[in-house]
Order: C-alpha cells, then sequence, then structure tokens
C-alpha cells in the first residue's frame, strides 16, 4: 500500500509582501485547499499585514494555518528602483498564539526603531524579543538565497554556511533552528540543497522542505514578475536577466514535493510536524480599552453616572420644558450602556472631548451618536436629542452587535494636537492610527503597467487618464481597445485612444485591488488596555508623528479592535474663527448648543442657500431641499438620510419626495 504524502507550506508570500507577492491570501488559501495541503504559513516581508485576510478565509474551509515573517536584518532602507536590493532575509514562524505576540513585539520595535518601509533589526535584538531565554518561540528558517546561511554557502562556501548556521543556533537553539531546501528548477538548485543538507547534518540540525512561494498558481508568474519591475522602476525588457528563469514558486501538491525532494528524507514530513506544532487560529483575544481612571469608590459605570447628572444639570435643568422625559431617558440610556458593558468607551469618548474643550478646539459628534441624551449631557454632542425628538435605538440597543461607532468632527487645523494627546496619553505601544490599504486602482493599474509593458513614462502617465475614474474593476478597460473612439474626462471633444500593448492591458485588470503600499485611515484610532504592538505590529506611517497598525478598519474590526474616528471638518474651524469674531466685536459669546433654531434658518434651507453648511451642501442636497422644504430638525435628518447611495440606487427619493408633497397617496406594505 502506497503511503499518502503529506506537506504543509511553511514560507508563503502574499500580495501584502507589496510588489514581491502575486496572489491575494484568499486565492493562495483556495489552491492549498484545493491541493489539499496540511497548513500554510503566511511569511510576508516585514509584517502581518495579511494575516486576518488568511484567518477569515481558511476558517470556514478548515485549513489550519501558521503566522510568520521574512525579517530583513541590518537593512536600514531598500533603495529604489534597485532590480536585486541587498539585505539579509530571515523566516520566523510564531509557535501557536504563545509566540505570536512576542513576534508581532520584535516587528513592532524594528518598525519604530527605524522608519517608513525601512525597519532596523538585528539578529541580537531579534533574539532578545522572540528567544529571552536561548529558545525562541516559533521556529527560525534559514530563508530563501538572501539568508545568510544560503548567501554564505553561495559565495564563500560550506565554512561560511556553517558559521552562519552556528549563529542562528547560538541565538535560537538548536531544535528551533530549521535549514531551508527549495526548489525552483533551476539547475544549481539541487546541488545547494545537497550542500545545505551536509552543513546542516555536520551542524546537527534539521532541514525542511518548502517552495518559497510568491503567487498560488504559475499563472500567476507574468503578474509576479511586472510587479517586480514596479519595484525596480524598469520595464519588463530591462529586467529581463533579473527575473527567475522558472515559474515554479508557486504552491505545490504533497505528491510533487515528495517526488522533489526524495533525496532528502524527512523535509518534507518535517514541514507538517512544524505546522502542526505552529497551526492556530488568529481569533486571538482582541485587546480591551483601556481602564479609564475613576475616583477613589467609583467603578467606570458609577462615574459615567456622575459625569452624566453633572452635565445633565446644565443642559436638562428643571426649567427645560421636557425636564421629567429628559431625565426618565437619560437614566434609560444609562441602563443600557451598563448592560452592554460600554461605560468605559463613554469615558474615553468624553476624555478626548475634555481635552478639546479644555483647550479651546471645537469638536462635535457626529451621525447617530446625536440621538443619545447622554452624549448631549457628556458635551459629545450639540443636539439636544430629548427636544428633538430623536430616536436613541439608532444609536444604541441592546441588538446591536458591538460598541456604537461615533466620529467625532474635530476643526480640522487643530486635529492633530488632539491624535497627538491621544499617542501621549496611552503610549505608542498602546495606542495607534488604523491603516489604509491603498489598493491598485483602474488609472494607476494601466498607468504603472503600460510602463512596465515598455510604454514611455510620459505616454503611460496620459493613458492612464483614458480611464473612467468610477468604473468598475470588471469594465474599467473595456474602452481602451486600440483604435477606440472615447471621450477622457479631460477631453474638450471626442479623440482616439492611441495604441495601447495587449500585455499592459492584461496585466492591468490582473493588478487591480491588490494592496500597493500602506496610507493612514481618515482619522481612525485604536486604544487598549495592554500593548497593541503584541496584537497588530505598528509601524511609522510618512506623515511625521504618525504611527499604523498594518491592518485596515475591516481588518480591525474582523479582529475585534474598537476603533474611535477623530476627524477633520473644516466647517468647524469657520464656525469657530466666527464665534470669536463676534465675541470680539459684540461682546455676546454665543453656544452652539443653545443657537435658536427659529423659521429664518429653515427660509434659507428651504431656499437651498446652504453652500458651506455641511452635510446639506452638496449639489444633490441643494437640489433636493427646496422640493422637501424642512421645517423642523427631523426634517433635515430625512434630508441627509434619503441623499444617500442606497435611497438613490433603490429609487426612494423621487416617491417620498410626492408623497410628502401630496402629489401621490401614502400606502404601507403592512397595516
Amino acid at each position: 500500500m502506497v503511503a499518502v504524502a503529506r506537506y504543509a507550506e511553511l514560507h508563503c508570500h502574499s500580495n501584502f509582501s507589496f510588489l514581491d507577492g502575486a496572489s491575494h491570501p484568499e486565492e493562495l488559501v483556495e489552491v492549498a485547499v484545493r491541493l489539499e495541503l496540511a497548513a500554510l504559513a503566511l511569511t510576508d516581508h516585514n509584517g502581518f499585514y495579511g494575516a486576518v485576510r488568511l484567518a477569515e478565509a481558511a476558517r470556514p474551509l478548515g485549513l489550519p494555518t501558521v503566522f510568520g515573517v521574512e525579517l530583513a536584518l541590518g537593512v536600514h532602507e531598500v533603495p529604489a528602483g534597485v532590480p536585486d536590493p541587498p539585505g539579509e532575509h530571515l523566516v520566523v514562524l510564531a509557535e501557536g498564539a504563545q509566540g505570536y505576540a512576542p513576534l508581532a513585539r520584535a516587528i513592532s520595535r524594528a518598525q519604530l526603531r527605524g522608519r517608513k518601509g525601512a525597519p532596523q533589526l538585528t539578529l541580537d535584538a531579534l533574539a532578545d524579543e522572540i528567544a529571552p531565554d536561548g529558545t525562541a518561540a516559533g521556529f527560525v528558517l534559514t530563508g530563501c538565497r538572501k539568508g545568510a546561511v544560503p548567501a554564505a554557502l553561495v559565495h564563500d562556501g560550506p565554512s561560511a554556511a556553517r558559521r552562519a548556521l552556528d549563529r542562528l543556533v547560538a541565538a535560537f537553539g538548536r531544535d528551533r533552528v530549521l535549514v531551508e531546501l527549495w526548489d525552483h528548477g533551476d539547475p544549481l538548485d539541487r546541488h545547494r540543497n545537497d550542500a545545505l543538507a551536509l552543513v546542516a547534518a555536520a551542524a546537527g540540525v534539521e532541514v525542511v522542505a518548502t517552495n518559497n512561494v510568491h503567487y498560488a498558481t504559475s499563472q500567476r508568474r507574468r503578474l509576479f514578475c511586472a510587479l517586480a519591475a514596479v519595484r525596480s522602476r524598469r520595464s519588463l525588457d530591462e529586467m529581463d536577466g533579473w527575473l527567475p528563469a522558472t515559474p515554479f514558486a508557486h504552491l505545490r501538491s504533497p505528491d510533487e514535493q515528495a517526488r522533489r525532494f526524495a533525496r532528502w528524507p524527512g523535509a518534507v514530513e518535517r514541514s507538517v510536524e512544524i505546522a502542526q506544532v505552529c497551526a492556530f487560529d488568529l481569533r486571538l483575544a482582541a485587546p480591551r480599552l483601556p481602564d479609564h481612571p475613576v475616583p477613589d469608590g467609583h467603578t467606570e459605570m458609577t462615574w459615567l453616572r456622575e459625569l452624566v447628572r453633572r452635565g445633565a444639570a446644565v443642559y436638562y435643568p428643571p426649567s427645560h420644558p421636557q425636564y421629567e422625559y429628559a431625565c426618565r431617558q437619560i437614566e434609560y440610556e444609562l441602563t443600557v450602556i451598563d448592560e452592554l458593558g460600554f461605560a468605559g468607551y463613554f469615558l474615553v469618548l468624553h476624555d478626548i472631548v475634555q481635552f478639546c474643550r479644555t483647550h479651546d478646539i471645537y469638536c462635535q459628534g457626529r451621525g447617530s451618536s446625536a440621538n443619545s441624551a447622554v452624549c448631549y449631557a457628556l458635551g459629545v454632542t450639540k443636539a439636544d436629542a430629548v427636544a428633538l425628538g430623536l430616536l436613541f435605538e439608532r444609536f444604541l440597543s441592546p441588538e446591536r452587535d458591538g460598541p456604537p461607532d461615533i466620529d467625532i468632527d474635530i476643526e480640522h487645523q487643530r486635529r492633530e494636537e488632539v491624535i497627538q494627546y491621544v499617542y501621549d496619553r496611552y503610549g505608542r505601544e498602546r495606542a495607534a492610527q488604523v491603516a489604509n490599504v491603498i489598493t491598485y486602482r483602474p488609472r494607476s493599474a494601466i498607468r504603472e503597467m503600460a510602463k512596465v509593458a515598455g510604454v514611455a513614462p510620459g505616454q503611460a502617465d496620459a493613458l492612464g487618464k483614458w480611464v473612467d475614474r468610477w468604473s468598475s474593476s470588471a469594465d474599467a478597460f473595456a474602452q481602451l481597445t486600440e483604435g477606440a473612439d472615447h471621450v477622457g474626462d479631460d477631453a474638450a471633444a471626442r479623440t482616439r485612444v492611441p495604441p495601447i500593448p495587449p500585455l499592459a492591458l492584461e496585466l492591468a485588470a490582473e493588478v487591480v485591488d491588490f494592496p500597493r503600499h500602506l496610507g493612514i485611515h481618515s482619522g481612525g484610532m485604536v486604544m487598549a488596555d495592554r500593548p497593541l504592538v503584541e496584537f497588530c505590529p505598528i509601524e511609522w506611517a510618512r506623515m511625521e508623528g504618525r504611527s499604523v497598525l498594518q491592518w485596515d478598519k475591516d481588518d480591525c474590526a474582523a479582529a475585534g479592535l474598537v476603533k474611535f474616528d477623530l476627524l477633520g471638518l473644516g466647517m468647524l474651524t469657520m464656525l469657530h474663527l466666527a464665534i470669536d469674531l463676534i465675541r470680539a466685536h459684540e461682546g455676546v459669546d454665543i453656544d452652539l448648543a443653545t443657537i435658536p433654531q427659529d423659521d429664518r434658518v429653515y427660509d434659507m434651507l428651504c431656499a437651498a442657500d446652504t453652500i458651506g453648511v455641511f452635510q446639506v451642501e452638496s449639489r444633490a442636497q441643494m437640489a433636493t431641499l427646496p422640493r422637501l422644504r424642512p421645517r423642523c430638525f427631523y426634517d433635515l435628518v430625512i434630508e441627509v438620510a434619503l441623499i444617500r447611495p442606497g435611497p438613490i440606487q433603490g429609487g426612494s427619493v423621487h416617491p417620498y419626495l410626492r408623497r410628502r408633497n401630496g402629489e401621490e397617496p401614502v400606502t404601507y406594505p403592512h397595516p
């Protein structure tokens, strides 16, 4: 009876290796399951960028996942435009959840020691983080051709390779270091593997087979080469001598790997043993919000009640026309907040708002938070939810999954002060902004792939302008066929599209939605009660003073992290300047919460005199206001909710306006 081979891929790059991988994590998972791999490790460069997406894709398919990284050691910055950047690489796999935290911390500290795109890490610093007692919390693979051991072997011979291997053994422990063998079909691969196996045997270290994967299937090899050309700022022709000659850096079946590595017994089987030790589901226990300091004798909930009581005494005094109802509503809201365990969330929110108040920075809660009397009493919003009859359940209810989503608008010229306050209060390891993964859109895709196909840079940039920026990825390039008539965004008359190499169009269609680099989310910040750097690595952003998580908002939400949105709003700056001018020239202090909302305001709204008025200044809003004719605040709530993609695409706008104006009867789908 023939034994069935088993194999786990332990060295695999996704497109989150940024221009050094040509498959989404989801695609890698799909192919790994089809090939019946025992497990799949993701080892992108210098981070866990694609870890959540790998975990989310693998979980329903039952594929065990290993989380690792290919680290660059001793490299201060990868120079742009270099076809084969220098540097020493090392692959590290976390041993389960307990090994994940120290590895994430090591990545974070390397990133924060350097600068954007240039982490600084030495072998000793890595050993201090993941092997403080001499035994690593995971496994170290000698890596690809840029690993210290293979590179020393090729350049200086077996003795130099043995010395490099001994350094790894001394740093991480003999049973934690594995000599990696891979075969991409190069005639020298077998000879190199033979020599590496001899060095490993002499040092008492085991060997393990990988395929040093950079794309899911061989069909992706062309795109991989194109991305390498983008990274090197060259065309494919100019990259020809630098690129691998074979298309074999893809996922392979256990049977194929068993055949290829039959001359090195145990190398394939060892991959499964390592995966069984390291694999775990990334459903880590997400950090909670930081414990908020409260006075002696108080819990977070009792202190929140006290803060709300103080605010209500100002905003809902006994003279308020709905005083008794306001008291009942506040008590109801506090009960819901207590039942859901969100007291700490509101205290962190109040802390940020208080910083703004004490530093004379205008801020304002946006969206459904205006429906809360508690938010009004805390000063988070300036809309009296009780007087305006707003529905609290639209903001928060026991049926809601997760904490409320409160966006805080801050006058745009001073938002940076608030962001830096959050960093200072919680520390760089416990607070970070959420990343925004910048992906290839149709215009950037055709522009860069045209250059790769040999089109001159100026012509490639011009070609990008022929692509409709709003088109979907499926039909983005439909009009760019040779000789087609087209009116570009900036064209004054019908013109003819210049010839485009078919290769450019094919590559552009493949690369759309691929991650290009990390940016900064418009305002999302995450704070935690324990080091975030042990949950998701943190790195510097391009903007000075900003540090970001390696995950975007969707990945953070999937991982259970709570995000606060601190957004810059120019209109709040204008309001602040206006109120300062009124105070200086008229001697009158104005509170935005108490400005009378009389008929004159609504007359101006009905006349669409709303330029500069946030939320109702767009052309679509200004066209709708005279037809809807708002006469109270709730009419404005409807107005803003109506001019949204959902109601517009669903055909709800005009029927609502006709019914409101009595032009057609109001009907209900159910009594």
